[in-house]
């Protein structure tokens, strides 16, 4: 098996040669933030919002980017081409760095650890999509600060293996009665011919497929609202979908066990799907970098 070449601070090399220090705050800590970025056809996509989302994540965790705008689009498309597939998936992680010993409080003057990798653009299992997923709902355990695109991720885990443990392929995850979005996706559902989706918050992270699937409901008459989802809206709803850049937009057809609709993926989402894959096919084609 052909070892990959990942992006560590300033070098390409493989994998397996790749190290970074015990004392990386972002392993003792999980101080640390993340993207993850299509590239479809080898075009990075949505480069600028989700660098816009890493500058908002860095900021908020009272740190500066490490590197431009031009740097971050040079290093990561030089990835791509070191990657054998046309569509990938880009990651990229930047950590405070490595401190002089274990203490909670933030060491001035350190660099900041850069990582990069990109690999193959997994798709779900034939017939994913035609029969949709099942998923639960699950209190949501996690911090208050979930627009911030962290690696701290423990509830999450927690939460998608209790879903796996009940037979689901995700959890919605419910605060005060509201449902906000899945441990690695955003929610949309349907109701009264209405596509929903919950306003962005501090609880929950603002997703670029999130709002790209807003762009072209916009652009095309859909109707939609940004508007709070209650659990109980849920189990009366048409349609529910989740969406995030490596699912794209995927069915819920069982929740909680329970036939959503009639248990197959609804109209909506098949229009919506079809616009959502001609806008890739035409990025693919015409837009490098779009």
């Amino acid at each position: 098996m052909t070892d990959p070449i990942v992006y560590l601070n300033g070098d390409f090399l493989p994998l397996s040669e790749a190290r970074v220090s015990v004392m990386d705050r972002g392993f003792l800590f999980g101080d640390a933030v993340y993207e993850v970025i299509p590239a479809y056809g080898r075009r990075l996509f949505r480069l600028d919002e989700h660098l816009t989302r890493l500058d908002n994540s860095l900021r908020a965790i009272r740190m500066e980017n490490p590197l431009s705008r031009d740097a971050w689009r040079d290093r990561l498309q030089r990835l791509t081409e070191c990657c054998p597939d046309d569509d990938q998936s880009i990651y990229l992680q930047v950590t405070r760095g490595v401190g002089a010993r274990r203490d909670h409080a933030i060491p001035s003057g350190i660099e900041p650890t850069v990582f990069a990798m990109a690999t193959a653009m997994t798709p779900p299992a034939p017939g994913t999509y035609a029969d949709g997923i099942a998923a639960i709902t699950l209190d949501d355990i996690r911090w208050k600060l979930c627009n911030i695109k962290a690696t701290t991720l423990l509830a999450n885990v927690l939460a998608r293996a209790q879903a796996s443990d009940e037979g689901a392929a995700e959890a919605i995850l419910v605060r005060d009665g509201k449902a906000l979005e899945g441990a690695a996706s955003n929610l949309f559902m349907v109701a009264n011919e209405l596509l929903i989706t919950p306003p962005k918050s501090p609880l929950l992270l603002p997703g670029i497929t999130r709002d790209l699937v807003l762009e072209l409901a916009d652009t095309h008459g859909v109707p939609w609202c940004e508007a709070e989802i209650h659990a109980s809206d849920l189990a009366a709803a048409d349609e529910i979908w989740l969406t995030s850049s490596t699912k794209e937009i995927m069915p819920v057809t069982r929740l909680n066990g329970e036939p959503v609709g009639n248990g197959r993926p609804g109209p909506y989402w098949e229009r919506m799907t079809a616009l959502y894959r001609a806008f890739i096919t035409h990025t693919r084609e015409e837009h490098p970098d779009a």
